[in-house]
């Protein structure tokens, strides 16, 4: 589904901009309908590519479905596509490459789960109405009969569509028996294209909500990328708290809405996370791309630590001291369990713990040394720190908000000075295990490593030094270590 919010839409808009599309990819619908037309077969483009034709947003990946099993579909694209792929002949689906076009062809089909399976049955169907009517959402069960253009739209989809709301084909209960995961897809439908999920729809997602259990990790894994890469995650993110599926697929960010003390003291955590989360995508363009998940689910994940370190003082004060550092624990271990790859894992924690490293530095007080390890620490995320950093300050309190905004601009300033005059992000000590050994006349060994350590300190605290300098301070090291 496109990542651009959609803007109301009438009916008669949506049938001119269909019109156009259609006539715009005309040469490979009506070739491929006529091919499978004269072979006795039905064919319909389907799903995803009418719904974004409708919204005028329809690109180069066309899916259809037909009645041709999967031996016959490959039969009949073999001698006009370009490529032809397996892509799932178990699940009836054939791929292939026609010009700029990427085509999936799908047998009629339904599927299912039973009650503990992770894997869905899949039975080929025998007609189109059929096999839209298993379809996760009335705005992805409408489909174009193609060489002749007829629209086929049984359940509504196009008045949906309209009216931006998602519904189910059928019963919201039997969709989502059929696969669990479509709940998750409701959440991040509504946080790409701001739609409303209908009332009953939400009320089977929160009856249904431990159903979910049984899909793989991977699959809720990717449905949550999507969402938080989505426009408006507060949407599906709030569709996910408020019907409790948020309890099973991330459950560190309910735990978020915290009680609050009776003195009224402190923020509510939740709310504040998901400001958090807007604010740094407000300043995404800092990294030069697109949506980036890796600092959106840093700010999402910041303060999970919270609620595990949430301590009430004397006086009505309330702490939470360490959450950064046990929020960046629970933080692996989450993305772990969601099958994340180790590079996405080591980024995020990093960032949640040091998300808090900025506030020692109060008005200006560090010293170079501590930019430098501020620096280095950081490392290839130092960019994503900047945007949490200054994502995170949510206070009302405009004076507050300029002397912070401020104070990091100045901290920043000094890390440019600093990376100008020493290439920070490549901070080596001044001597290479080489010329350690050769200085100290040993062969390699642990000595060899703490004198590297040791040396890297000097350059954190002192910055560059001479050749001559980084030996003099080697060797009265190694003397003070022998003695």
């Amino acid at each position: 589904m496109s990542d651009v919010a959609l803007q109301p839409l009438t009916i008669v808009e949506i049938q001119r901009r269909v019109g156009d599309e259609l006539d715009r990819i005309g040469s490979v619908i009506d070739e491929l309908g006529t091919l499978f037309a004269d072979a006795g077969e039905e064919l319909a483009l389907v799903g995803g590519p009418v719904r974004d034709a409708m919204i005028g947003r329809l690109q180069n990946d066309l899916d259809f479905t037909t009645s041709a099993h999967p031996d016959v579909t490959e039969r009949l694209v073999s001698g006009w596509a370009d490529a032809v792929w397996d892509m799932g002949r178990d699940f009836g689906t054939i791929g292939c490459r026609k010009g700029p076009w990427q085509v999936e062809i799908t047998t009629y089909r339904s599927e299912s789960y039973d009650a503990s399976s992770r894997k869905p049955d899949v039975d080929f169907g025998d007609s189109l109405e059929g096999d839209l009517g298993r379809r996760d959402f009335t705005v992805n069960s409408m489909a174009v009969r193609v060489p002749s253009r007829e629209f086929v739209d049984p359940f509504g989809g196009i008045v949906d569509l309209a009216e931006r709301v998602l519904r189910t084909p059928g019963a919201p209960e039997d969709s989502f028996s059929d696969d669990p995961l479509r709940m998750m897809r409701a959440a991040r439908f509504s946080a790409q294209l701001g739609f409303t999920v209908a009332p009953d729809v939400v009320e089977a997602m929160t009856a249904m909500a431990g159903r979910i259990e049984i899909i793989s990790a991977e699959r809720v894994r990717d449905e949550l990328v999507k969402l938080v890469c989505a426009p408006h995650p507060r949407l599906g993110l709030t569709l996910l708290v408020d019907t409790g599926l948020a309890s099973y697929v991330l459950p560190e960010l309910p735990a978020l809405a915290l009680e609050r003390d009776e003195h009224h003291r402190h923020k509510d955590v939740y709310e504040h996370t998901l400001t958090v989360l807007e604010q740094s995508i407000e300043l995404e363009h800092r990294l030069g791309g697109g949506p980036d998940f890796v600092s959106r689910f840093a700010a999402l994940m910041h303060d999970v630590g919270k609620p595990r370190t949430r301590r009430f003082e004397p006086g009505g004060v309330v702490t939470f001291h360490h959450h950064d550092v046990v929020g960046a624990k629970l933080t692996r271990k989450r993305m772990q369990a969601l099958r994340f790859s180790n590079h996405d894992i080591d980024a995020v924690s990093r960032l949640v713990e040091l998300h808090l490293r900025f506030h020692g530095y109060g008005s200006g007080e560090w010293t170079d040394s501590a930019v430098r390890r501020y620096v280095r620490d950081a490392g290839d995320q130092l960019e994503r720190l900047h945007i949490l950093t200054r994502a995170d300050c949510t206070t009302r309190n405009q004076r507050k908000a300029d002397r912070l905004r401020r104070t990091y601009d100045s901290l920043e300033e000094r890390i440019a000075r600093l990376s100008e005059e020493e290439e920070l992000a490549s901070i080596r000590p001044d001597l290479d295990g080489n010329q350690i050994m050769e200085v100290l006349g040993i062969g390699p060994g642990r000595e060899v490593g703490e004198a590297y350590r040791h040396l890297l300190e000097l350059r954190m605290d002192e910055g560059p030094m001479s050749r001559e300098a980084a030996e003099a301070a080697l060797r009265a090291w190694w003397a003070a270590r022998q003695g």
